[in-house]
């Protein structure tokens, strides 16, 4: 096969990655496009540990060797990165990353992040919230 065919899955897969990292809110949907952008560059280290390994006649195998060290580090990844969501979710009630700025330093609950007031709430949303 030539290298041409994984190279250009591995750009696909590290593309859709990318995109979902920059355009979702759920965190664990950023999580999981990490995971795609992690799996296509195994792919790149597997096809070209192949295809060097035809041409200089070496049994190394070095990129599948850095493969396996990759998947074991986004394993390690996923795990604690779950962890931290569902303990988040568990305190905030949501994984929306957009909504868990006030985590930030000097947040003030009443201001959005452009610094303008929020509208007060409703009376009835008020007793909601205490009760």
């Amino acid at each position: 096969m030539h290298l041409a065919y994984p190279a250009v899955l591995a750009a696909l897969l590290f593309c859709t990655g990318l995109y979902g990292v920059l355009a979702r809110r759920n965190a664990i949907l950023v999580l999981m496009s990490v995971e795609l952008m992690l799996n296509a560059v195994n792919l790149n280290l597997v096809a070209f540990d192949a295809w060097l390994s035809r041409a200089a006649e070496d049994t190394l195998h070095s990129g599948q060797a850095l493969a396996l060290f990759t998947i074991a580090i986004a394993a390690a990844e996923i795990g604690i990165g779950l962890a931290i969501v569902l303990a988040v979710y568990r305190n905030r009630g949501t994984s929306d990353v957009d909504r868990l700025r006030d985590t930030a330093e000097g947040h003030d609950p009443d201001r959005d992040a452009t610094g303008r007031a929020l509208p007060a709430p409703a009376a009835g949303e008020k007793a909601e919230a205490t009760a």
